[in-house]
């Protein structure tokens, strides 16, 4: 296990120490020269109809083997939990660096390997419930996020249609009654998006969401939520809602993400605005919020020399800038997976892992007991008290 945790940190950095060297470095042309795939996009078959039927195209699904990377606890996580009635589904972010193709192959090593450590270090948040759901599919190559174009809109369309045909079966598979809880981040969180507009919006599956996680990637409040059909989350116990949070320490160098707004991730492909960008704090459970360390009930900490990781509570504190990004105070010491401008994009998911957890289990019984079903809630955990202890931050370089 520990093994693991180590290989899933070691992946982060690989990635991110790769990124921010040319985004540092580099111009944006040879940043774009160093991931953008080579030619065009070449069309690709959609994947059979009963191809999610398929055990292997799932990192995690029921009855996997013991070995499911979503499964993964920490050592001191508490065991008298709130068990789960809800199914979770759970979109992996870009785990695909090369350049040879606009999407990964299903059978590349690297990038399956990479998704399983996501799944690990990501979805394990989600993990009180019995059913994670974590596809496989044809993702779009890192480097199609640095350019627009129609290179870029076809392979994220191919990855989108994997994404729909195995949201399909996974709903065809859980109960017809059962609470649904969607999550993905970063190119994840852009598919979920997408999903929850073309397959959730104005059915009845919209009932049955606790919650939707999407996190890592813009949502606008104006042009996203209404194609979306949920609201955003307005309270810590409100059921049916969708939260979306971008972590950055301070100061904040937001600049290269503001200036991808402007290449259109917003449903309706047109640019968005940073002031419109929905900001839900994961240790408020609300919009817009802002709180201490002290709410931070456990950061998902790797140890220095990334051998294991520990829940450490009262670490770090969040607010909601006037840019609508989450800001976490001083740069956190959580390792080297973190990219240019303070952004902590890799670590959105672990900054707030044990509020996460809890959020989950608050909106799970509000949407129970919403739906006439409070006599399944069983042995609610009290809350838990945080004990302070400061993560030290990064040295300035006028310190070094």
């Amino acid at each position: 296990m520990v093994r693991k945790f180590l290989y899933f940190i070691a992946f982060c950095i690989v990635l991110v120490i790769a990124a921010g060297f040319v985004l540092t470095i580099w111009s944006k042309e040879l940043t774009e020269l160093a991931f953008t795939p080579e030619g065009d996009y070449v069309a690709q078959d959609p994947l059979e109809g009963n191809a999610y039927e398929d055990p292997a195209m799932w990192i995690s699904r029921p009855g996997t083997a013991s070995s499911n990377p979503a499964r993964w606890r920490p050592e001191t996580l508490p065991d008298d939990e709130v068990p789960s009635q809800a199914a979770v589904f759970f979109i992996h972010p870009t785990s695909y660096l090369e350049r040879d193709n606009w999407n990964a192959p299903l059978d590349d090593a690297k990038s399956r390997s990479g998704a399983e450590l996501y799944v690990r270090g990501l979805a394990s948040a989600f993990n009180r419930a019995p059913e994670i759901w974590a596809p496989r599919y044809r993702q779009a190559a890192v480097g199609a996020f640095l350019v627009g174009g129609e290179n870029t809109t076809n392979a994220l369309n191919l990855a989108y249609g994997d994404i729909a045909q195995a949201f399909d079966y996974f709903v065809a598979s859980i109960g017809p009654d059962t609470p649904i809880v969607l999550a993905g981040h970063s190119q994840g969180a852009l598919l979920l998006k997408r999903v929850l507009a073309e397959k959730v919006a104005g059915t009845p599956l919209a009932d049955r969401v606790v919650a939707a996680y999407v996190a890592g990637w813009p949502v606008s409040m104006e042009r996203d939520l209404p194609a979306m059909g949920l609201p955003a989350c307005a309270t810590d116990s409100q059921p049916g809602c969708v939260l979306s949070w971008q972590s950055y320490a301070e100061p904040a160098d937001a600049e290269a993400l503001f200036d991808a707004y402007q290449r259109g991730p917003t449903l309706d492909g047109k640019p968005l605005a940073k002031e419109d960008t929905l900001c839900v704090n994961p240790l408020t459970g609300s919009v817009d919020g802002d709180a201490p360390a002290s709410a931070n009930l456990g950061t998902l900490v790797p140890n220095a020399d990334f051998t294991d990781g520990e829940l450490v509570a009262g670490a770090v504190p969040a607010r909601c800038g006037p840019d609508k990004l989450l800001l976490i105070g001083d740069p956190p010491e959580m390792g080297n997976a973190v990219l240019p401008g303070n952004n902590y994009h890799v670590y959105d998911i672990p900054l707030f892992w044990m509020n996460l957890r809890k959020d989950f289990e608050r909106r799970e019984i509000a949407w129970l007991e919403a739906h006439g079903r409070s006599d399944q809630v069983i042995n609610p955990t009290p809350p838990i008290t945080p004990q302070p202890r400061p993560i030290m931050p990064a040295p300035s370089p006028a310190a070094q």
